[in-house]
């Protein structure tokens, strides 16, 4: 780049921070407000030009303040919702409309999104996904986890099932993750498999505990659970998708997405302890409070998914819950649309705005919350 363009670089950061500086002097003659929300206005009349209409409320895009991507590819506003009932003893168990996540990891691009949908925006219900992407390690023993769970089956408590079950995963992948990082190096499928399943039903363990806790049945109190390991070593290209339950794994076809959906197997009783019981998921339940349970036939019956992917250059993967798989599945419009909006300018993944837009995208019959995972691999 030449002296001049560094130069212009420069200046456009210089002119973006003092927009943002809150003690910044008016330079203009009129006399309104110099708020922030007016200089963002301004800004976006000179980019963009006047709105045709005004705008409406929309989530915001995991708490960032306006940018220059803001103003040119603005969210779709979505129609005013009921806010979820709040707990006087728990206030801080408000659950957010909408999150996003956008990072780059080893040598993929990674967006996630888990908004809420019409049904329970409409009825005041909290969002029943949850989502969690967490990293651990470092160089070539880093790994990234990202955790999509289904809360919609376990009624009013849908989304503490769901955040206990990504909560459970998480730690149990955090605390193996060095050992699951050379697995991936090393393609250990063979390893990997086995370690997987063993984890999976120790966080399905510790629900189950819960729900004994609740008075509740255990199929009251599950989730659809989802998950995908990354390495960060940018020389390992295995991808491994594992979970229980409805959701959905895709990969990108041409105009469309191929179902790539892990292969299941049925879960084999466990034989630590009485009738199956594990002793780790008993002991990570009473270190919680809650006394074991022991597994009912459903929750036997439940099968494990798993699979084991190599990336391929320029490749695009999904990994989503039920609200996200099945119109996919169902409606080849849909993925035709999702395909084109996360398709950015250059070939490779859009800015976050634009791949929450897409799952913005109205479908008939299907109004549940709505989680997606992508990465776009280099």
């Amino acid at each position: 780049m030449s002296g001049q363009g560094a130069q212009d670089a420069d200046e456009h950061r210089d002119w973006w921070a003092q927009l943002y500086d809150p003690h910044a002097a008016d330079t203009g003659r009129a006399r309104a407000r110099d708020t922030l929300d007016e200089r963002y206005r301004s800004v976006s009349r000179t980019l963009t030009g006047p709105p045709a209409t005004a705008p409406g409320p929309g989530p915001a895009a995991a708490g960032a303040p306006p940018g220059p991507e803001a103003a040119t590819a603005p969210v779709p506003a979505l129609p005013p919702g009921v806010l979820p009932p709040a707990a006087p003893d728990a206030p801080g168990e408000w659950v957010p409309d909408t999150v996003v996540e956008s990072a780059r990891f080893g040598s993929a691009v990674l967006h996630a999104v888990s908004v809420r949908g019409a049904a329970g925006r409409q009825a005041g219900r909290p969002r029943t996904d949850a989502l969690l992407a967490a990293r651990f390690g470092a160089e070539e023993d880093g790994l990234l986890l990202v955790a999509v769970a289904a809360g919609g089956r376990s009624g009013p408590d849908g989304h503490r099932a769901a955040r206990a079950a990504c909560h459970a995963v998480g730690e149990a992948v955090g605390r193996s993750s060095a050992r699951l990082a050379r697995d991936l190096r090393e393609d250990r499928t063979s390893a990997l498999q086995p370690g997987l399943h063993r984890l999976t039903d120790r966080a399905f363990g510790r629900l189950r505990a819960q729900a004994a806790a609740l008075g509740l049945e255990p199929e009251r109190h599950t989730v659809d659970l989802r998950c995908l390991l990354l390495p960060a070593d940018p020389h390992c290209r295995t991808r491994v998708f594992f979970g229980a339950g409805a959701g959905g794994a895709f990969r990108r076809s041409g105009d469309g997405w191929q179902d790539i959906e892990p292969v299941s197997t049925p879960v084999s009783p466990l034989p630590d302890g009485p009738a199956g019981r594990d002793p780790a998921a008993g002991a990570a339940a009473a270190r919680d409070g809650f006394a074991p349970a022991e597994p009912t036939a459903e929750a036997a019956a439940a099968p494990f998914h798993f699979r084991s992917r190599a990336a391929e250059p320029g490749g695009v993967l999904l990994l989503c819950g039920p609200g996200v798989a099945e119109p996919l599945r169902a409606e080849p419009a849909l993925a035709e649309r999702l395909a084109a909006r996360w398709t950015g300018a250059d070939g490779g993944p859009p800015g976050p705005a634009a791949y929450l837009d897409g799952l913005l995208c109205a479908v008939e019959g299907h109004s549940g919350d709505r989680t997606a995972v992508t990465v776009w691999e280099s």
